[in-house]
């Protein structure tokens, strides 16, 4: 991953500072003097400096007013004697104002901003991606607690972001970071439930915000039972698995079946929240392709019993459940008994949540069926893993780097 460059905000006002101090020499410079001190325009660069200078904080009152020298100049004179000092009075005003009562600035100046509740991996994860879509858009960071003071400068250094801690269930912290005049209300906290009840008051402080507001859900199972609820009807639910699962089935696994004559044969080593999303994505855009999927976890039957009651399997392809480690040999040889294995129609998804299991598994499999397309995942982008699935010919993917790759344009405020 290349290193985030953020882009900062075009410099207005050393900008005009500059150009009323410059404009103002040139039109010494090109003949033009004042009532009250004549000797300018003839004087030294030393003297039209300091004339200049005293323009921001006195406004020429000591000088009199643009004489002679060319038309062109003299009005750029008179425009620097207006602008100078109005430019110095709201630097100042604003910088008081700021000293007075900094949070309270901040907040009257927010609007079309971002709101990002939560301070996860999740939540670096987005402004990543934000930053590098959209490096100019206001962006506002709540945390129900209070964070690390590395965490608040890096938020407000690495994303230009304005931190905040309170409660977002609260409506005086909903009123205080204007959420009507928000342009995305982004609720990746790691309690669900705090943010279904985020959502809900959203709603009920104004019924169209809904469109606006993308809620994370970390519980598969709580999320799918929401699913007919008024709030997750009018936000829009997600899950980073249910992201990274689709990102790795539309950019590898698709392309991998279209390759291969006869239908393939897919296993999931590993039925957690991941190895549930692929299985659903696959079911979703990919079941015309499948032969078979067996299904390998330390506990797959009761994970098994688990999706089949939010999840509805399909019937197109055989599914077979084992129950054990992926680390012991006995239920690869299970596995290699059911079905074919050693043509280049299989694919093994290492998705554990043992990130060194899963790499020493791929690289086992890569040896023992060389035709095969393996996949190994992580839950951080590695170097290491990156390293080793290039020079061995495996598929070595990260969550957050599929979660990254698949947010979608609509969330950054950038259309699709």
């Amino acid at each position: 991953m290349q290193p985030l460059q953020i882009k900062r905000r075009f410099p207005w006002r050393s900008a005009g500072a500059l150009f009323f101090f410059f404009s103002s020499i040139l039109a010494f410079e090109m003949g033009v003097t004042v009532s009250e001190r004549p000797e300018v325009a003839d004087g030294s660069l030393l003297m039209k400096v300091y004339y200049a200078l005293t323009l921001f904080m006195l406004g020429g009152a000591d000088l009199g007013t643009p004489q002679g020298g060319g038309l062109v100049p003299r009005i750029l004179l008179w425009i620097c004697f207006f602008g100078a000092p109005i430019l110095a009075a709201s630097t100042l005003v604003e910088a008081l104002l700021k000293a007075i009562a900094p949070r309270r600035w901040q907040y009257r100046r927010l609007r079309d901003h971002i709101i990002v509740v939560g301070h996860d991996e999740l939540t670096f994860s987005y402004l990543r991606v934000l930053r590098k879509r959209n490096p100019k858009i206001p962006v506002v960071v709540v945390s129900h607690a209070a964070m690390d003071s590395s965490l608040i400068e890096e938020l407000k250094h690495s994303f230009d972001a304005l931190v905040i801690v309170g409660d977002i269930t609260h409506e005086y912290c909903l009123e205080q970071m204007k959420v009507t005049r928000a342009r995305k209300i982004l609720l990746l906290d790691d309690n669900s439930l705090r943010s279904y009840e985020a959502a809900s008051k959203l709603l009920q402080m104004r019924p169209d915000i809904g469109k606006r507001v993308v809620i994370h859900c970390g519980n598969l199972r709580f999320m799918r039972a929401m699913a007919d609820t008024r709030v997750a009807q009018q936000c829009e639910t997600f899950n980073t698995y249910h992201l990274a699962a689709a990102g790795l089935v539309r950019s590898h696994m698709i392309h991998h079946f279209h390759e291969t004559r006869s239908k393939d044969v897919v296993i999931l080593a590993g039925f957690g929240r991941f190895g549930q999303t692929i299985l659903e994505e696959l079911q979703r855009c990919a079941i015309d392709e499948l032969a078979s999927v067996l299904i390998i976890d330390r506990d797959a039957e009761r994970r098994v019993l688990v999706a089949d009651e939010q999840m509805a399997f399909s019937g197109g392809y055989q599914r077979q459940v084992y129950e054990g480690d992926i680390a012991h040999p006995e239920v690869w040889r299970k596995v290699s008994d059911a079905v074919e294995v050693t043509g280049d129609n299989t694919v093994f998804v290492l998705g554990t949540g043992r990130e060194e299991e899963n790499l020493r598994t791929a690289l086992w499999l890569r040896r023992k069926y060389p035709l095969s397309m393996v996949i190994a995942r992580s839950s951080k982008e590695s170097l290491f893993a990156a390293e080793v699935g290039q020079d061995h010919d495996i598929v070595s993917i990260s969550i957050n780097e599929l979660v990254e790759d698949n947010i979608p344009g609509s969330w950054t405020a950038v259309d699709n």
